[in-house]
């Protein structure tokens, strides 16, 4: 049969879609990326915060349309919203055939051939090497998810909820998919889990995330490859690991550590600890021994008996820690989030006003750090057009992960024409609040081989 599917959310969700495509296409079944030509539509969805979950209801009510006006004879939601709301799916959204959750992976091929799933919705579920798996990413990067769950008690945070505790996936497994990541291709390389720097602990490895990086950029490849780690717990960035980093020319010069705040008093009421003093001295740190890396952060604004002194120290904090790259987001008041039942709720207004004047400095910052770049050639992963216009190609320097930072934009070219996948030097000749534009310089390495689709199968069960 036909199997459309659709994912919404974070990498990690993405990396489990991947995973149960992997599962239908090792049985034989067909993905198709047009919902009007599928038997089957398969919705995985997030729920992390409100406008989440109502893009999830929006995305499910719109593919079962097609079961109105296409060929789709089942319609399945798979994900976080089943785990959160498993109960009002049912009984609210009768349009819904099936039910997958974040633990059911391997019950896909069962769901959809309507036969009865074995798999345990209360038994964790990691997958590895062995895993049959389909890429939907661009051809020249991946992600990669070397651990799942978490243990830390932040209070604004419903993801140990549906994720479980922290697990990691073995080394070798991970080393061994990595590998075949590289033979199939791949440039990019993006480790991700719920915390990527508690990765071994539970196998008692005092440095796993640290050993691990080391060993992947041992991994021997024909070209030039990048390896970058994603959601970084601050006080697990261990010397060690910024050590490691800095050796390793394989290894992204980027770190992504969500601070959430800077005011000790909100971040005591997250049960995240720290301050933004101790921030500032961690920041110094990478800064110190990772030459021009890239540091990347995120925070929430608004969280309950955040009062305008608290904000006015995280926008003090942020003018002085000067991040690269920075998201914010307005608290989310989660009915089974511990800061729920917290008082000093701040109104919607004042959020909205405090994250636009928050994202107000770091464009200003974002901007100064962009300009200071003009003139200088750096290294770019070449992705393809440009989404907003065919006069421009898109690549990302090693200090842009894919989809959340700003990217490079070709406007013009030496030598060949640029090609997916190529990693070519940039000169950079204009720079935005949040992309730099320049030309590619031409081509020291050959070009890799176009993509030959849109879905890779890297499964090691299943012939590409």
């Amino acid at each position: 049969m036909k199997v459309g599917f659709i994912s919404l959310g974070c990498p990690k969700n993405l990396v489990d879609s991947e995973v149960m495509m992997g599962q239908l296409v090792a049985r034989g079944h067909e993905l198709t990326p047009h919902p009007d030509q599928a038997d089957v539509l398969v919705v995985n969805t997030c729920s992390f915060i409100d406008p989440a979950k109502k893009e999830s209801v929006d995305t499910i009510l719109e593919m079962a349309e097609y079961k109105k006006i296409g060929r789709a004879k089942k319609l399945i939601v798979a994900g976080c919203l089943v785990e959160r709301y498993r109960g009002d799916i049912r009984t609210e959204l009768p349009e819904v055939d099936a039910l997958i959750g974040t633990n059911e992976l391997e019950s896909i091929v069962a769901v959809c051939e309507g036969l009865e799933p074995d798999t345990n919705p209360l038994e964790p579920y990691l997958y590895h090497d062995l895993t049959p798996r389909v890429l939907s990413t661009p051809h020249h990067f991946a992600y990669m998810k070397i651990a799942e769950g978490c243990d830390h008690p932040c209070t604004f945070c419903v993801i140990p909820q549906y994720r479980g505790a922290f697990r990691s996936r073995r080394f070798e497994s991970v080393i061994s998919e990595a590998t075949r990541l590289f033979q199939h291709g791949i440039r990019e390389i993006n480790l991700i889990g719920q915390d990527t720097t508690c990765y071994g602990e539970d196998f008692g490895l005092p440095d796993g995330l640290a050993d691990l990086l080391a060993r992947l950029a041992q991994i021997e490849t024909p070209i030039e490859k990048w390896i970058r780690f994603l959601y970084a717990y601050p006080n697990k960035v261990t010397q060690r690991l910024l050590d490691t980093i800095a050796q390793h020319a394989a290894l992204a010069k980027y770190i992504d550590m969500p601070l959430q705040h800077a005011s000790a008093g909100v971040l005591k009421r997250m049960k995240r600890g720290a301050s933004g003093e101790i921030f500032l001295k961690l920041i110094e740190r990478i800064r110190r021994t990772i030459p021009g890396v890239a540091i990347r952060t995120s925070f929430i604004v608004g969280f309950p008996g955040e009062t305008a002194a608290d904000f006015e120290e995280l926008c003090q904090f942020v003018g002085a820690a000067r991040f690269d790259n920075l998201g914010v987001f307005a608290y989310s008041d989660e009915d089974t989030s511990a800061s729920y039942a917290l008082d000093g709720k701040v109104d919607g207004r004042t959020i909205q006003n405090r994250k636009r004047r928050l994202m107000a400095i770091q464009r200003k910052i974002a901007r100064a750090r962009n300009r200071a770049l003009v003139g200088s050639e750096v290294p770019v992963l070449v992705g393809g057009l440009s989404a907003e216009t065919d006069l421009l190609w898109e690549s990302r320097m090693a200090t842009q992960a894919p989809e959340i930072d700003g990217v490079a934009l070709i406007n013009d070219f030496e030598g060949s024409e640029p090609r997916p996948g190529e990693i070519r030097r940039l000169r950079i000749t204009e720079a935005h609040d949040y992309d730099v534009v320049g030309t590619l310089l031409a081509p020291t390495e050959a070009a890799p081989p176009p993509a030959a689709s849109a879905f890779i199968n890297i499964s090691p069960l299943v012939a590409v």
